[in-house]
């Protein structure tokens, strides 16, 4: 950045210094690039004589993930957004990490219409949830708690935390006096004390939870590790996905990978990584219809076995490491056919 700003221009000059650095001076004779994210390399790499092919996948418009507050950043933002779809429809392939952003590709470069960008799924790293050794959680929960849901997103108001928060409130009221009191509410997320928004919105969720009388009944974990990850999952019954439109979402394949059930919004890539009724439960963001699929599982103790198995399942048919590989090597051969 320069003195804190300008992000999306340096990030910009870095990838096209980074292609130039790969043509002229790293030694490499590559069959076919592959970009990542940031587009604005694809027209140095496209300098390579005999000239390659580029591959390109688009995680999501970078000129949806800022605002504009004032009118100097709408104007600095106008060549880049220009640069963005420019550059981006220059690559000979393009590929998206789901449906829902194939739609938004389509509804946003509007000079990119005739292209249909292909889908190709991220990948769960697998490996490291088997060789992370679980870490003892039951120190964090307070005993006897038989019905643990689970809450994993970065502290964001873009994240709709509120929301689990709201849901276990409207739990209580479907459950007599002793189901609720063995009912437990983890809100682990991604937490820096120097982003102003985390150390914000984190304090408004205690004061939320305190407001609706739970907080007795929710522990608030912040940038937790990747032991206490997986213990997390081991051992809640549910996992609460919050966020609406989200582009694709890596915790719902962690947890169903980790045999845990997913109560998600209805929108964007949950859609796609959840199967409903089978895998988990897709809902409406409002407070009743999660508590209404938290109460199923609460009910009936064999629905976790089985939507946890499912679960398992999908992740290694469609969303393993294996299958991104496979469907990517389909793609790089098809360019250098």
């Amino acid at each position: 950045s320069l003195a804190g700003r300008g992000h999306a221009l340096c990030a910009a000059l870095r990838m096209a210094f980074l292609a130039f650095y790969v043509l002229v001076l790293s030694g490499e004779r590559p069959d076919v690039f592959v970009c990542d994210q940031v587009s604005a390399c694809i027209p140095v790499l496209r300098l390579a004589r005999p000239r390659k092919k580029v591959l390109f996948y688009c995680h999501f418009p970078d000129q949806l993930l800022t605002k504009r507050e004032s009118f100097l950043k709408r104007i600095y933002r106008l060549p880049l957004d220009w640069l963005e779809e420019y550059t981006t429809g220059m690559a000979d392939c393009i590929v998206v990490n789901s449906m829902f952003t194939a739609s938004v590709f389509k509804d946003t470069f509007k000079s990119l219409s005739h292209i249909n960008p292909d889908v190709l799924y991220p990948s769960l790293n697998i490996s490291s949830f088997e060789t992370v050794v679980p870490t003892d959680i039951m120190d964090l929960i307070p005993k006897k708690k038989k019905f643990l849901f689970l809450s994993i997103n970065r502290y964001e108001r873009k994240k709709n935390l509120p929301l689990a928060l709201e849901a276990l409130c409207e739990l209580r009221g479907r459950l007599d006096s002793h189901e609720w009191n063995e009912v437990h509410l983890v809100m682990a997320g991604g937490y820096d004390k120097r982003v102003l928004e985390n150390v914000e919105h984190y304090e408004e969720l205690r004061r939320l939870a305190s407001k609706l009388n739970v907080n007795d009944h929710v522990t608030f974990l912040r940038s937790f590790s990747d032991e206490q990850k997986i213990s997390l999952f081991s051992n809640s019954l549910c996992v609460l996905y919050t966020p609406s439109n989200e582009h694709f979402g890596i915790v719902p394949l962690e947890a169903m990978y980790m045999r845990c059930p997913v109560i998600a919004v209805n929108s964007g890539g949950p859609l796609e990584s959840i199967v409903h009724n089978v895998t988990g439960f897709l809902c409406d963001p409002v407070p009743t219809q999660f508590s209404e699929a938290m109460l199923k599982i609460v009910r009936d103790p064999l629905l976790k076995d089985s939507m946890g198995a499912a679960g398992r399942v999908r992740v290694m048919e469609k969303f393993s490491s294996e299958a991104f590989a496979e469907r990517l090597y389909q793609y790089i051969c098809r360019l250098i056919q």
